[in-house]
């Protein structure tokens, strides 16, 4: 269908299949962004391996804008039949639809799949009037929820540099914490440590030590110099870590998915693994990506529990990296109060929603205000139980 604004007539397109899609054309826009979430590869070796596809209540709808046969706008969609993988637990706005009567599923999701981690924002080319082209998608997205019964819309842990265009589309914003570890010009890792309290620098001391200390050394695995043999290795510890969770798993991904971003996504892969003495099979470790100044925090698992190496390959290791490579921002993931007393700042990031209905949609408007207050007010309390040194305590 065509669209009229201004001067341009755009050619709107909805795609089931992100591999319908040219990877350059989509890649054009997404590779110059700050995350590496967005493009290409990720999403479709997320989509092909299964793990986000209708058999898992994903049915990606992938909104693109052409001008002149040109790919100048796209944003990653998805309706959703249910709200796992989601880290937004919007549960309780479902609740309240059921007691208005109101069916909640399905609905439209704007976001990273099964990644709660900031940086969610459409995709347009260079040199396009945004503004406009934002409009316009927000627009045929309204128009496509209605037309299909969605519920609503949501985009979920949206860049902070696009909040702005949501809220004066009539977008709510809904205030959710999670964490980031912020280098303030490290040259070392004793200047990651120099903000702590003496306790808790001795603290970090002697967790690195213990890895020495049981036999271990973690050695980082970047791009082409990752193994293949820690691939299907990867999958089990994710799968290991996750059964503990009971009900409370997040198991999302699929064998094929890990094999998929080997072959697809090796360059921003980043891998810590531990290895006992004489062993060539690591006993743990973690799996993050990388790309320009940030790394993100993605998978973990052990053969067995080892005090200390969660802490160590999760985040002392990483962090160590990102000191040595020029790496800003570390984004942990979601959860874990222990990554308030390794340095990592609360910090606030936002879902934004529109229901269609207009009772669910006043019932939000009326309470959001407080719901964020409260989340706001988490994030403080988390961040000044952080173990820093104040005025002379060192």
């Amino acid at each position: 269908m065509t669209e009229n604004s201004g001067k341009n007539t755009y050619t709107v397109q909805w795609v089931n299949r992100i591999r319908d899609i040219e990877r350059t054309e989509w890649n054009a826009m997404a590779l110059p962004l700050k995350t590496p979430l967005l493009e290409w590869d990720w999403l479709n070796q997320l989509e092909v391996s299964g793990s986000i596809a209708p058999a898992a209540g994903w049915y990606p709808r992938h909104l693109i804008i052409r001008h002149g046969g040109r790919l100048v706008a796209a944003a990653p969609l998805y309706i959703k039949t249910h709200s796992e993988g989601e880290f937004v637990f919007d549960y309780i706005w479902a609740d309240v639809a059921g007691q208005l009567d109101i069916r909640y599923y399905p609905k439209l999701v704007g976001m990273s799949p099964v990644t709660p981690i900031p940086g969610y924002r459409f995709l347009v080319a260079e040199g396009e009037d945004e503004n406009i082209l934002i409009e316009v998608m927000l627009q045929q997205i309204d128009r496509f929820c209605k037309k299909n019964s969605l519920s609503g819309a949501g985009f979920l842990f949206v860049d902070p540099e696009w909040e702005h265009h949501l809220t004066r589309s009539g977008y709510l914003g809904w205030l959710h914490q999670t964490f980031v570890w912020e280098n303030d010009n490290c040259t070392d890792f004793d200047d990651y440590l120099a903000p702590f309290k003496t306790n808790q620098r001795r603290n970090i001391r002697r967790e690195r030590k213990a890895m020495p200390g049981q036999g271990l050394r973690l050695r980082t695995f970047v791009g082409d110099d990752i193994p293949e043999s820690l691939i299907p290795l990867m999958y089990r510890f994710y799968e290991r870590t996750n059964d503990q969770y009971g009900i409370w798993s997040c198991k999302y991904l699929l064998p094929a998915f890990f094999e998929g971003i080997f072959r697809h996504c090796r360059d921003r892969l980043l891998f810590v693994a531990a290895f006992a003495e004489n062993d060539t099979e690591p006993v743990g470790m973690s799996m993050l990506l990388h790309k320009g100044e940030q790394i993100l925090g993605r998978y973990w698992g052990c053969r067995a529990d080892i005090n200390y190496l969660h802490f160590n390959a999760c985040y002392y290791e990483p962090i160590d990296w990102a000191i040595r490579n020029g790496v800003r921002n570390f984004y942990p993931g979601a959860g874990g109060a222990h990554k308030v007393r390794r340095g990592f700042t609360s910090i606030p990031a936002y879902s934004f929603h529109r229901f269609f209905d207009p009772r669910l949609d006043r019932v939000m408007r009326v309470h959001i205000g407080s719901i964020n207050e409260a989340e706001q007010k988490h994030i403080d309390e988390l961040n000044d139980s952080m173990p820093l040194a104040r005025t002379n305590d060192q």
